[in-house]
């Protein structure tokens, strides 16, 4: 009792599930295939039938609910799936849910395929970058694959090849009716329910009787920090990390010292780049994402969204439209990609460009703020071994290169050099001497460096 709940214990800090059977009691084991195929998915779906397996498990529900994916994955898992030892049940909910493209295959892969109500399955035509179809020896490919999976538990292959050679999608009540599917069930207990009792016959051709009456239902969630990377592999979250970091980075240059932004968009421009790595991401796409960052940064040598600016907001729509393999439902969506858009070009054409032209006013504050301001020798005079001015009501160190100047020379300061000023004579006459000082300016001020009051 005390190694289970050690066990539970540390399957709940890392993200799995924290129910367990006893080892005699019969488990039927649930696993959830959600968002797009990718490695990640792959890797847990093999080893839960693996795993389950391996348990003795009754069955496992394979939950789907997915646009579709890399094609890689989608093998690996009805590989996984067509040597399994166990039954393995392949549920499209809930109802709204879809096995679109690679959803598809894995549905049809497994000994059992259903459908809650409200569902669809189908549309799984192998696109090219320009949304066409792919080469026809592609495109045949996948079609007999596809024919192949459905034949091999006497489903009707024909129609589920249309899903390829026609781009076909069929509700849960048209693929039952068509023979794609075996059957509709609203929830899982009742799908189980239907299956009480029932023969499934494995791809090996091994017979089982199915006995799920008054089973323990056991969910194995995908564990927490996989789950995680899994929902960064969203394409649209990887499109929107990579605008979103390039943007935090650029605030970071254009105004210096705020750690936080530049940190956060380098972190969110990892993220993007590690997304980029595992989705099949295009060169023609990638290319484009590119030149887009290019002209943006043009664009901030004349800012407010010249040619350069609309330019750059192209290149990232077509970029955007053409950045994943769009095979698969792996491509950004149209209502991310436009949003996205309007507000990069918004922050290039019209946050830059007032930041810019905030950094080049000149300072209204601190040292650099007396340069070109006007004032008075005061004291002994100034000469190029130093002295005493008085600039904005105080009175500073000063130099002058340009020879010695008298108490009461009006100057303009030129230069700072930490507090010492450097400065030039202003409205001398011939003798090196100014009128008197009469802008009102105070008698009194600090010193800086020394100085006196």
């Amino acid at each position: 009792m005390r190694t289970r709940v050690l066990l539970a214990l540390a399957l709940a800090l890392a993200g799995g599930p924290i129910a367990f059977a006893a080892p005699s009691d019969p488990v039927v084991v649930v696993l959830r295939l959600e968002g797009v195929v990718d490695p990640l998915v792959a890797d847990y779906v093999r080893n839960g039938i693996a795993r389950a397996s391996d348990e003795g498990a009754v069955a496992v529900v394979l939950e789907i609910d997915t646009p579709g994916g890399l094609g890689g994955s989608m093998r690996s898992i009805t590989e996984a799936m067509l040597d399994a030892r166990v039954p393995v049940i392949a549920y499209v909910t809930p109802p709204g849910a879809r096995a679109a493209s690679a959803g598809a295959f894995i549905a049809l892969a497994a000994p059992v395929a259903a459908m809650a109500p409200g569902t669809n399955i189908g549309a799984s035509t192998p696109v090219g970058l320009d949304g066409g179809d792919l080469s026809t020896k592609t495109r045949n490919d996948a079609a007999a694959y596809l024919r192949s999976l459905a034949e091999t538990y006497g489903r009707d292959g024909a129609v589920a090849e249309t899903f390829v050679t026609q781009g076909r999608s069929l509700s849960a009540e048209q693929a039952r009716e068509a023979g794609v599917v075996d059957l509709v069930a609203p929830t899982r207990a009742a799908l189980l329910a239907e299956l009480d009792g029932k023969a499934v016959r494995l791809a090996s051709g091994r017979t089982l009787t199915l006995d799920v009456d008054g089973v323990v239902v056991e969910e194995r969630p995908m564990g927490g920090l996989w789950n995680l990377l899994h929902e960064l592999l969203d394409p649209n979250l990887a499109f929107i990390a990579f605008w979103l970091g390039l943007a935090l980075i650029v605030l970071e240059l254009l105004i210096p010292g705020h750690v936080f932004s530049g940190t956060v968009g380098t972190v969110l421009l990892l993220i993007a780049l590690f997304a980029f790595g595992v989705l099949p991401v295009s060169w023609i796409g990638l290319l484009l994402l590119v030149a887009s960052v290019v002209l943006f940064v043009i664009e901030l040598n004349a800012p407010g969204l010249g040619a350069a600016g609309i330019a750059a907001t192209v290149a990232l729509v077509l970029g955007g439209w053409f950045l994943f393999d769009r095979s698969g439902g792996v491509a950004v969506s149209p209502l991310v990609l436009a949003p996205t858009a309007a507000l990069v070009a918004a922050f290039f054409g019209v946050v830059v460009a007032k930041v810019l032209r905030m950094r080049d006013l000149p300072p209204v504050q601190g040292p650099e703020a007396i340069v070109g301001r006007e004032g008075v020798v005061v004291g002994v005079g100034v000469d190029p071994r130093g002295g005493v001015v008085r600039v904005a009501a105080e009175e500073w160190r000063a130099t002058c290169a340009s020879g010695a100047l008298a108490p009461g020379t009006r100057i303009r300061v030129t230069g700072i050099d930490g507090l010492v000023l450097t400065v030039e004579p202003l409205d001398a006459d011939a003798s090196g001497q100014a009128p008197p000082v009469t802008d009102g300016e105070p008698t009194t001020a600090s010193v800086h460096e020394g100085g006196k009051r």
